[in-house]
Formats: C-alpha cells, sequence, structure tokens
C-alpha cells in the first residue's frame, strides 16, 4: 500500500456509475472503503491516485472492419464542493454540480493522442459496437488509460452520446448507426 501513496480510490472491480467507489485520504479509512466497494462486488481494485485530468472518448466500431471512430474527448468537470470526484451522486442526483466541456480545454496533439489511445484501447480489448474510454492527462501531458467501459450510459444526458453529439453525430443517428453495426456483426463467438 505504501508504494501507492494517497490518495488511492478502491472499487468494486466489476460495475459502473462509480456506485461503491471510495477515494481514500488517510489510511485509517481503507478497511471501511474495502467494505463498502465489496457491498458490490467480492473482487475489489486499489488504484493510485493520479494527478491529472479525467479525459473521456467515445468510440464507435465500423461496419466494414476498418479503424474505430472516435468523438471529440470531453472532459467532466465536478463543479460542486459536495463531491470529490465525480461520483454517482454527481453524475446522476446533482447534475448542476458538473458541466461538460467538449471538446476539452486540450492542445490538439493531447486531442489526437487521446483520440488515437481510447481507438487502439477500443481495439485491444476486442470491443464491438461501442465503448467509452477514460483517460488522465498528466501536467506534463501524458495521456494514461484509466478504463474502457463497454456498455457506457446511453440516455440522451449520458457523456457518451453528448460527446457524440458534438462531434457532429445527434441521439437518433447515433441509434441508427448501432443498429446497423449490430446487424452488420456476424453472430457467434469471434
Amino acid at each position: 500500500m505504501a508504494a501507492l501513496g494517497l490518495p488511492v480510490f478502491v472499487k468494486p472491480a466489476r460495475g459502473g456509475s462509480s456506485i461503491g467507489i471510495t477515494k481514500v485520504d488517510d489510511l485509517a479509512d481503507l478497511a471501511a472503503a474495502v467494505a463498502e466497494a465489496e457491498r458490490h462486488d467480492p473482487k475489489v481494485i486499489v488504484e493510485q491516485g493520479v494527478v491529472g485530468r479525467e479525459i473521456e472518448c467515445a468510440v464507435l466500431g465500423d461496419r466494414d472492419g476498418g479503424a474505430p471512430r472516435t468523438s471529440m474527448p470531453g472532459e467532466i468537470v465536478v463543479t460542486s464542493s459536495d463531491h470529490g470526484f465525480y461520483d454517482f451522486e454527481a453524475k446522476y442526483l446533482d447534475e448542476s454540480g458538473v458541466e461538460l466541456s467538449c471538446p476539452a480545454d486540450l492542445p490538439q496533439h493531447v486531442i489526437d493522442q487521446v483520440r488515437d489511445i481510447a481507438a487502439r484501447t477500443f481495439e485491444a480489448v476486442g470491443a464491438e459496437g461501442l465503448s467509452r474510454v477514460d483517460v488522465f492527462v498528466t501536467p506534463d501531458e501524458q495521456v494514461l488509460v484509466n478504463e474502457i467501459n463497454t456498455m457506457p450510459g446511453f440516455t440522451p444526458i449520458s457523456m457518451y452520446p453528448r460527446m457524440w453529439e458534438r462531434s457532429g453525430l445527434a441521439y437518433p443517428e447515433l441509434i441508427t448507426e448501432l443498429i446497423e453495426l449490430a446487424l452488420a456483426r456476424p453472430t457467434g463467438l469471434r
């Protein structure tokens, strides 16, 4: 644990929407954070906190087997001091406490790097259809993959469709594209 430093994030290994995630700033709080994560999944991840901005990128597969397409990267900016990070409440219960910046305010070469890494992450895991890749951009402009979400939220206010909308693909057209991608995919194991 000492090698990770503080803060750390304790997470259920298989979950979503930041449910069961705790930011730990004091080792005395670690056991309670693990217990909270275990309420949602018996497998728990403890991740080193990264100094940087969390940037998201929406990815769509290609019907003809070409390279996946990526949206402009977006950034969720937590504006409410009630949230220490973009947790479940900030995502779903306090929409006024967050803002989406899309495209994220980054130099063009970093935007290009985020999009490239998002596409390569999608391909590396054999994703199909849609995914959202979340990365950290450090102060020295390193781009580090945080996670891939192979079934991101898809309500009209979810980040995935909002990033595509800000990239020129409206919600109805995005749904049509996903249906066409599914129809073009072969069935069975690949």
